[in-house]
């Protein structure tokens, strides 16, 4: 399946390899692999969270755009360890997540 995030009216994530978390009634979110996203368009920022059942997740910033739009567990507990290093959009911050 192919999975296609745009912001700004581009295409910053394109991939065939997205994994698709769904987590009770939320709507799924997809992880992407950094090869199939447009790192230039992000800036890290300082902002973290944590989750009992991940860990801690590092955020970005869409550049000239929505802070803290995107995360990513760069060290997830073992069990989540398919995440490691992938990236999730806010799908509010971001024009459109599509998968088809």
């Amino acid at each position: 399946m192919r999975v296609q995030v745009r912001a700004g009216g581009a295409v910053i994530a394109d991939s065939r390899d997205a994994l698709v978390m769904k987590e009770g009634d939320y709507p799924p979110v997809y992880y992407f692999p950094r090869a199939d996203v447009a790192m230039d368009r992000l800036v890290r920022s300082s902002h973290t969270t944590y989750c009992p059942f991940k860990g801690t997740a590092s955020y970005f910033s869409l550049r000239d755009g929505p802070e803290n739009a995107v995360w990513s567990y760069e060290a997830p507990y073992d069990e989540m360890s398919a995440i490691r290093e992938r990236l999730a959009f806010y799908s509010d911050k971001v024009d459109s997540i599509a998968a088809g």
